[in-house]
C-alpha cells in the first residue's frame, strides 16, 4: 500500500487525538519498521489495518467509522496535494468516472508499484451512479469516506452507500450515489 496513505493516517491521528495516542498505537500495532514510513515508500496493507485496530481499540470508536473519517480527510489532502487531478472536475460522479481513466493512470505514473483498486461505471443516470469497486483489500470503508471527501468539496447533496455484488461475473463492491435528502 502506498506510503502517503500510512503518512496522513498518522497525520491524521496526530491532529484528531494527539501524538500520545499515535505512539500508543504505533506501540499496540507493533509494524516491524516501527512506525518509520515515507510517503513514497510501499507497506503491506496489514499494517494499516492493525493501526486502524489499535486507535478503534484507543478510541472505542468502530474501525469502520475511523476508517471513513479517514478518507475523508484524505481526500481533502488529495485536493491539496494532488490539485490537478482534481481540478476542473464537475462534481463527484464526473470525478468517480474518471478513476480508472486518466487518475488512476496519474497516479501509476507517480507511483509505478502501486496496487490500486479498479473502479468500474456500472451505470450512470444524471445525478446518480452506480459504481463497482474492485479490491483484494477490502477497504470500502476508505473509499466511501473518499467519496464522502469528494461531495463535501464540491459542496454537493448527495449520499453514497454501498452493498456486495458483482460486475462480469466477478465479485465487487457496489456503491450507490444519488442524491441525498
Amino acid at each position: 500500500m502506498l506510503g502517503v496513505v500510512f503518512t496522513e493516517f498518522m497525520e491524521m491521528v496526530e491532529a484528531r487525538f494527539s501524538p500520545d495516542v499515535l505512539d500508543r498505537i504505533i506501540e499496540r500495532a507493533a509494524p516491524e519498521n516501527g512506525g518509520a514510513y515515507t510517503a513514497v515508500g510501499y507497506y503491506p496493507h496489514e499494517e494499516i489495518v492493525a493501526l486502524v485496530l489499535a486507535l478503534s481499540e484507543e478510541s472505542g470508536l468502530p474501525a469502520d467509522a475511523l476508517v471513513r473519517a479517514f478518507g475523508q480527510h484524505l481526500f481533502g489532502r488529495f485536493t491539496q496535494g494532488y490539485a490537478p487531478m482534481i481540478v476542473g472536475r464537475k462534481g463527484t460522479i464526473d470525478l468517480l468516472c474518471q478513476l480508472d481513466g486518466d487518475i488512476h493512470v496519474a497516479v501509476r505514473k507517480l507511483y509505478p508499484e502501486a496496487r490500486l483498486p479498479r473502479f468500474h461505471v456500472i451505470s450512470r443516470e444524471g445525478d446518480q451512479l452506480q459504481l463497482a469497486y474492485e479490491s483484494p483489500r477490502g477497504m470500502e470503508a476508505l473509499a466511501q469516506g473518499l467519496i464522502e471527501g469528494s461531495i463535501r468539496h464540491f459542496d454537493e447533496v448527495l449520499q453514497v452507500d454501498w452493498a456486495p455484488g458483482t460486475y462480469e461475473g466477478r465479485p465487487v463492491s457496489v456503491f450507490h450515489v444519488r442524491p441525498g435528502a
